[in-house]
């Protein structure tokens, strides 16, 4: 039997030729797939890169232009304070050279003070040699008691200090501690020290140190203080008269008023009734207050007064008060007291004394 002659091209070579070629063919197509998408997301993410950048491109514009607009504020604001600092600059130097006019102008004024100084002090050196007398010497004259002002001022008053006997009646109620009633209030609970420093009780002390100093050398003189009792100042010289020439008894008087601490009310019946008990009786009262009183001749059981019972407990104490003595008020300031003005007033005129209400700076 013929062989048939074997031939490479034959079915089953082609057979196994084309599954091998399909296989490649299904092999691209699987690895051309898989290219296809990963190119696809690197697409995807390389865009979102790309419009991330786009938009920190336009912010980095928008904030280019923002430091461009500020750099040139900056740059004006600049060129206007360097042009203030040229002004200020300016303005120094023009102070400077005015300091300087200043301090040569100082310079001369205290040559020519100082020149003054000598030429006065040699005024001074000849008038003592010439034996003029000193000018404390001339101020003091006739005063039982040297009493000097603010600032060395001498005073003119209407009030008549003069007299052979002068009583000097001086109000010692709580009033006298303040010009409001509710610093009076507040002041009459406070400790002794305050008291005696309350500015309303030194103004009265120095008050009444004014008027001892004034007395005529020749006349006698008592002090009584009162409140809703009167007694004398000087303890022991009850009903009797002292020696305005005697320096021991004046001093010893003031000495013993600065000692007072001022308290409880007011009774004008009181103090005018002192008048009758010193003998012989006084040609003159110096009254020294701040204001009606606030009760009779004893106290009353009431815990208020008003001003028109204030009032009538005035007029009843100065029907008391024997005729032909004049009586010279000094009345102090005190809130709510509307009718002790023309009250005192009135007094004045009635007994041809004299009425003053002093400035807070008196005397």
């Amino acid at each position: 039997m013929k062989r048939r002659p074997v031939s490479p091209f034959s079915i089953s070579f082609l057979d196994i030729m084309f599954c091998g070629f399909g296989a490649v063919v299904l092999l691209v197509l699987i690895l051309n797939t898989d290219t296809v998408r990963a190119r696809n997301e690197t697409f995807s993410d390389l865009s979102s890169e790309v419009v991330q950048l786009e938009q920190e491109v336009l912010i980095g514009q928008d904030a280019l232009v923002l430091a461009r607009n500020t750099m040139q504020a900056t740059e004006r604001q600049q060129v206007t304070m360097q042009g203030e600092s040229e002004r200020i600059i300016e303005t120094i130097r023009a102070l400077e050279i005015q300091i300087a006019k200043l301090e040569n102008e100082t310079l001369a004024s205290r040559a020519h003070i100082n020149d003054l100084s000598s030429d006065l002090k040699t005024l001074d050196s000849g008038k003592k040699r010439l034996g003029a007398p000193l000018a404390a010497e001339r101020d003091a004259g006739d005063k039982v008691r040297e009493f000097r002002g603010e600032g060395d001022r001498q005073y003119l008053t209407g009030l008549k200090t003069g007299g052979r006997r002068v009583l000097i009646l001086v109000d010692v109620s709580a009033s006298m501690l303040d010009e409001t009633i509710i610093n009076v209030v507040r002041r009459r609970n406070m400790g002794t020290s305050h008291k005696r420093n309350a500015p309303k009780w030194r103004r009265t002390l120095a008050t009444v140190d004014w008027l001892v100093s004034n007395l005529p050398p020749t006349a006698d003189f008592q002090l009584y203080t009162f409140n809703t009792v009167a007694r004398p100042a000087l303890k022991g010289s009850g009903g009797k008269w002292l020696q305005a020439a005697s320096r021991k008894h004046v001093d010893a008087v003031i000495a013993a008023l600065q000692q007072v601490i001022p308290a409880a009310g007011t009774s004008l019946h009181q103090a005018l009734a002192v008048a009758g008990k010193l003998s012989p009786r006084p040609d003159n009262i110096l009254l020294v207050t701040d204001g009606l009183p606030t009760q009779g001749r004893s106290k009353q059981s009431a815990t208020t007064v008003s001003a028109a019972e204030r009032l009538q407990h005035f007029q009843a104490a100065a029907r008391t008060l024997a005729s032909g003595i004049p009586v010279n008020t000094i009345l102090l300031p005190m809130e709510g007291d509307a009718y002790a003005a023309a009250a005192f007033w009135k007094l004045a005129i009635d007994t041809q004394g004299s009425f003053m209400t002093p400035s807070r700076d008196w005397p």
